[in-house]
C-alpha cells in the first residue's frame, strides 16, 4: 500500500516504520508466548497518536485518507497483527459514533480517543455470532435511561476500553428492526468485564466478555434512533472489513520477506533456495496473491473516501484477504521446511494471526452471502 500514498502518508510511514522495528518486533514474540497485552508499547504508540487515524480532521484527527491509514496499518501488522488489531478495533468501537451520533457524541468519543482512550465494538453474543440479529442483550426504557442486560463475547479490548458501542434489543420480538445502539463508559455501574479469551493468534490483543447487569445508562448515549442499531452496525463492519484486510495483507507480506530472506540463506544441493525455480514460483504466487488483495483493498478504500457504498467491494477484500493470508503463511512455512514449524522462526506465528482473519468482522461464508446477494439479489 506504500506506494499509494501522500507525501504526508510517506513521511509518517517511515515514523511508523522505525516504531515497529524499535519496539514491536523485538518484543511480539514475548507477547505471543506469554499472552501479555503489551500496555506500556501500546502507550507509546499512542502517544504517537497512532490510534487516531479514524478521528476526523474536524474533531482534531490526523487529516491523513484512508488509503495513508491503510499502509501505516499494514506496516504495524507485518510487525505483529495483535497490535494492529488493537488499534484498528478502536477505530472500530469509535464508528458507530461518527457515522450516526450527534456532535455532541462525537465531539466527546473522538476527544476521549485524543487523551489516550481506546474503544470497543460491542455486538457478538454466545448465540448471535453470524447471525447477529439474534442477539439477547437487552435494553430497556425507564425514567430517562436504558437498562442493559446479558453479555457480549469476543470483544477486541474488552478490557482496555474507556467506552464501548454496544447493540442491544429494545424490540426483542423485533428482530433487527428491534436493535439499537448506544454509547457505554467503562465506568459505567453494572458494566463488568468477564472471562479472557486464551487465543490461538493476535495473543498481544485483549479479547474478552463484557458484562452488563442493570447497566443504567442516560437516553442521551444512544446512538440514532431506536431500531437503526443494525443498520449502523453493518456499516461499522464494512469498514472494518476493509481494515481487517489491510492487517491481512501485511501478515502475507511479513511471510514474503522471510521467506525470501531465509531462501537466499539456506543452501540445498549446491545452490540457494532462491536459485530454485520451484521456490522462486512459489514466491511469485505469494506476491501475486498479496497484491491483488492490496489493490482489492485500496479500491474499497477509495470508495469510503469517495463517500460511496462499498459492502460489496469491503467484503470481497476481507474474504480474499484473509484466504490469501493463510495461503500465503502456509507457504512461507513450506520455504523454511522443518524449520517452518518451529518456533524459533517466526513464520508458524504468522498462520496462526491469519487464521481469525477468516472468521472475525463476519466469517468468509457471510462474505460470500453478502457478495452473492449483492450480485443476484
Amino acid at each position: 500500500m506504500a506506494y499509494l500514498i501522500s507525501e504526508v502518508g510517506k513521511e509518517l510511514l517511515s515514523d511508523v516504520s522505525r516504531f515497529c522495528e524499535s519496539q514491536i518486533r523485538q518484543k511480539c514474540r514475548s507477547w505471543d508466548e506469554t499472552g501479555e497485552w503489551p500496555k506500556e508499547c501500546i502507550r507509546q504508540a499512542m502517544e504517537l497518536g497512532y490510534h487516531t487515524f479514524d478521528i476526523p480532521e474536524e474533531f482534531g484527527g490526523p487529516g491523513i485518507s484512508r488509503i495513508d491509514a491503510a499502509a501505516l496499518l499494514e506496516e504495524i501488522a507485518k510487525a505483529d497483527a495483535g497490535f494492529a488489531v488493537t488499534l484498528a478495533a478502536s477505530g472500530l468501537g469509535l464508528r458507530p459514533v461518527l457515522l450516526a451520533g450527534d456532535a455532541g457524541q462525537k465531539e466527546r468519543a473522538c476527544g476521549r480517543i485524543l487523551e489516550g482512550a481506546l474503544a470497543a465494538f460491542c455486538m457478538t453474543e454466545p448465540q448471535a455470532g453470524s447471525d447477529a440479529a439474534a442477539g439477547t442483550v437487552t435494553a430497556v426504557r425507564d425514567d430517562g435511561c436504558y437498562v442493559l442486560n446479558g453479555t457480549k463475547c469476543f470483544i477486541t479490548n474488552g478490557s482496555k476500553a474507556a467506552f464501548y458501542t454496544v447493540t442491544a434489543k429494545t424490540e426483542p420480538e423485533a428482530g433487527a428492526a428491534g436493535i439499537t445502539m448506544f454509547l457505554v463508559d467503562a465506568d459505567t455501574p453494572g458494566l463488568r468485564i468477564g472471562a479472557k479469551e486464551d487465543k490461538m493468534g493476535i495473543r498481544s490483543s485483549d479479547t474478552c466478555e463484557v458484562v452488563f447487569e442493570d447497566c443504567r445508562i442516560p437516553v442521551e448515549n444512544r446512538i440514532g434512533a431506536e431500531g437503526e442499531g443494525f443498520s449502523i452496525a453493518m456499516k461499522t463492519l464494512d469498514e472494518g472489513r476493509v481494515w481487517m484486510a489491510c492487517i491481512a495483507a501485511g501478515i502475507a507480506q511479513r511471510g514474503i520477506d522471510e521467506a525470501v530472506a531465509y531462501g537466499k540463506l539456506r543452501r540445498q544441493f549446491g545452490r540457494p533456495l532462491t536459485a530454485h525455480q520451484a521456490l522462486r514460483f512459489k514466491v511469485a504466487d505469494m506476491v501475486i496473491k498479496t497484491e491483488t488483495a492490496r489493490q482489492m483493498t485500496a479500491h474499497a478504500l477509495l470508495k469510503l473516501d469517495l463517500g460511496e457504498d462499498c459492502r460489496m467491494e469491503a467484503a470481497i477484500a476481507k474474504c480474499y484477504a484473509s484466504d490469501m493470508a493463510m495461503e500465503v503463511a502456509s507457504e512461507a512455512i513450506q520455504i523454511f521446511g522443518g524449520y517452518g514449524y518451529s518456533r524459533e522462526y517466526p513464520v508458524e506465528k504468522l498462520l496462526r494471526d491469519a487464521k481469525i482473519f477468516q472468521i472475525f468482522e463476519g466469517t468468509n461464508e457471510i462474505q460470500r452471502m453478502v457478495i452473492a446477494g449483492e450480485t443476484i439479489g
